[in-house]
């Protein structure tokens, strides 16, 4: 049987005094956008022409995805938050412009590029099962007069906000160049810097505060910070590696139903048991961690507090469909339950 979370009476009052903070707190989100369409259905046959299933389709709507997800979940818990991305001058790009503003989300880092498409994502789904994906998007790096839009609306907004999320999707924005600059800028004005990486970018994370890995990609991020291993090493290898290689100040690893692994610059491990009841749907569950952990640091927790309210937002979220956020009555009742 695998250890659950609990907390004390003083670590829950503590955790609440912790999310009464959010709603001050001031987060800047750099990374790719991208348009989630959900495609809902059900399957009663299946098709004549191939063996596959025939959607009738019911409805469909739309979700800010990408690093537009990890906003949506730092509005949803009612901080504020002000993301900066690039997104094309057509169709798509017009619905997510939409969709942010519904969902109250500010619009004004937004970086039009004619010669880019908007990522968009569909996913057709049935019977609360993904039958299939598609992607339509252009992942080469983007222009470096992108980049430099992007960089001159962080430096006219970094002074206000608390944490700087960097959230890599693989999608062109997160270059060497940009992380360097933002990285300089942070620290210039002492703003910590959180990143949840891309695998083939481990290089680029050079001296930010933390990365929020899966354990997946902690593994494949030591290979290639550290070259090919003979054997699979152990979990603090990685961990600990991580760190020293990339000269962060922690590293935390997301690891599924065995919770997270904290690591800290100066101080021990530490395992922060799951905190998930049901486990419906992974997709999304690192954007709330992320945006969660962020949160919960420009509220003053230390990072041992966030990393356990981060792990109870992530439990809340996969077991739910579809890209989700949580609520802050969630998260409450999350913590009145961990005993």
């Amino acid at each position: 049987m695998k250890n659950t979370l609990t907390l004390t009476a003083a670590e829950k009052k503590r955790f609440f005094e912790i999310l009464e903070g959010f709603k001050k707190t001031h987060i800047l989100v750099i990374g790719d956008f991208i348009l989630d369409q959900f495609v809902w259905g059900s399957v009663k046959r299946i098709s004549p022409e191939a063996p596959v299933p025939v959607v009738k389709v019911e409805r469909e709507s739309f979700m800010p995805g990408g690093s537009l997800n990890v906003a949506n979940n730092i509005r949803s818990l009612r901080g504020q938050v002000c993301p900066c991305g690039i997104v094309g001058r057509d169709l798509y790009g017009r619905v997510l412009l939409k969709v942010m503003r519904k969902q109250g989300i500010e619009t004004g880092g937004i970086v039009y590029d004619p010669t880019r498409p908007t990522s968009l994502k569909t996913r057709v789904i049935a019977h609360s099962q993904q039958v299939v994906r598609f992607d339509r998007e252009k992942t080469d790096d983007v222009s470096k007069a992108d980049l430099l839009k992007i960089l001159k609306f962080v430096r006219e907004n970094i002074k206000r906000m608390d944490v700087v999320i960097l959230e890599d999707y693989g999608k062109g924005v997160m270059q060497p160049f940009l992380l360097k600059e933002i990285v300089r800028l942070a620290k210039k004005f002492k703003k910590p810097v959180l990143v949840d990486p891309k695998e083939k970018h481990f290089v680029y994370y050079q001296g930010v505060t933390c990365i929020t890995p899966n354990r997946s990609e902690a593994y494949v991020g030591y290979e290639r910070t550290h070259g090919a291993c003979h054997q699979t090493p152990e979990l603090e290898t990685v961990g600990w590696g991580l760190m020293k290689k990339l000269k962060l100040d922690s590293v935390l690893i997301t690891l599924g139903e065995d919770g997270m692994a904290l690591f800290e610059k100066n101080r021990k491990l530490t395992r922060v048991p799951t905190a998930a009841r049901e486990v419906f749907d992974v997709s999304g569950a690192g954007d709330t961690v992320i945006a969660t952990l962020a949160l919960a640091l420009a509220a003053g927790a230390k990072m041992q507090e966030a990393a356990q309210i981060a792990n109870l937002a992530a439990g809340i979220v996969v077991g739910k469909l579809g890209t989700a956020t949580v609520a802050p009555e969630e998260l409450e009742e999350a913590i009145k339950k961990a005993s």
